[in-house]
């Protein structure tokens, strides 16, 4: 099983609140088997199909939507994961980031690629997936599958497949595990909490 690593980019001293959960394990379970069913009949079966997990929050889902495909097709599917960390354009922005290893099991040259993120935000980070795809070959297609669809877009970036559209304020944080889909906030103490 795929486990995703800690989130390194918090601040210390500084946890998730969450304010509401919107999604509990049952509505995500639902999700990705929905998920995978539209992506079997977009592409017409699984042949020539890839799914690869951005790491790290995409990981554990394209783990699951694999499992959802193959039980669909009855027919294996080739599952990579992918990290970003060096396609990143925030680099200068961010405390030094922990690079988790990228493993493409199979050439991605003319493949159906599936990429698989917990949460689609500002685009930036997909944008960098499509940059460091193409060291594994140049797919025939590639689609996008997101659990959380949250807006705030800032580059011409559009899923494919989604879980849950969720529009938030920018200030407002998501964090999605394989429990829950929760809106909070990062806060020191308590009395940051929402009222």
């Amino acid at each position: 099983m795929i486990e995703p690593a800690n989130d390194s980019a918090r601040p210390k001293g500084r946890a998730f609140v969450a304010r509401s959960v919107v999604m509990s394990s049952a509505d995500l379970t639902r999700a990705l088997v929905r998920i995978a069913h539209e992506i079997v009949e977009r592409n017409h079966g699984v042949e020539g199909l890839v799914v690869v997990g951005l790491q790290t929050g995409g990981a554990p889902f394209a783990q699951r939507l694999v499992a959802n495909l193959e039980e669909i097709s009855g027919l294996a599917i080739p599952l990579g994961l992918l990290d970003v960390t060096r396609f990143r354009d925030d680099l200068a922005l961010r405390p030094e980031p922990e690079i988790q290893p990228t493993q493409i099991p199979v050439d991605l040259t003319d493949s159906t690629v599936v990429l698989v993120d917990d949460v689609l935000f500002t685009g930036r980070t997909v944008r960098a997936a499509l940059d460091a795809l193409a060291e594994h070959g140049r797919a025939h297609t590639v689609q996008l599958a997101v659990m959380v669809d949250r807006g705030h877009r800032e580059l011409p970036i559009r899923p494919d497949y989604v879980g849950k559209n969720l529009p938030t304020r920018r200030d407002e944080l998501v964090r999605v595990n394989e429990e829950s889909v929760a809106i909070g906030i990062l806060a020191g103490d308590a009395s940051e909490v929402y009222q």
